[in-house]
């Protein structure tokens, strides 16, 4: 990426995660997070990673829908920060960042590894006969 792109890539992902926060939070349950942002050579997309945090895959992907939904409101919202700065605005394209949820998901399977390595090594131990 040059030095604009990225420059404009770090002013998307702040003023999103703003307007997320505080203009369109209440819209949004459970919380959004922006994660990243990049934007095209010519300035005309802006993709959005978000996460979200929610207790089931379905709520995720319904807070994710809505906030899809409300991506033209998010749009007008930025134009009205951001208009004096850029010459046209982004188009938005959001994508849904679940690598929280993968490494969540890891580090379940590692512990689960662990306690069987625990077990095994635990009842091994056991069955070995003792030199006392």
């Amino acid at each position: 990426m040059s030095i604009r792109t990225e420059r404009v890539a770090s002013l998307m992902q702040r003023e999103v995660a703003d307007l997320l926060q505080n203009t369109f939070g209440d819209q949004l349950h459970p919380l959004v997070t922006v994660t990243g942002a990049r934007v095209t050579k010519d300035l005309a997309i802006a993709y959005i990673d978000v996460s979200v945090m929610g207790e089931t895959p379905v709520e995720r992907q319904a807070t994710f829908k809505r906030l899809t939904d409300l991506t033209p409101q998010v749009r007008n919202a930025l134009a009205q920060r951001i208009r004096h700065q850029v010459r046209v605005i982004p188009e938005l394209r959001f994508f849904l960042d679940e690598s929280l949820e993968k490494a969540r998901h890891m580090d379940a399977i590692f512990d689960r590894i662990r306690e069987e390595r625990e077990h095994r090594t635990g009842a091994a131990e056991e069955d070995e006969p003792s030199d006392a």
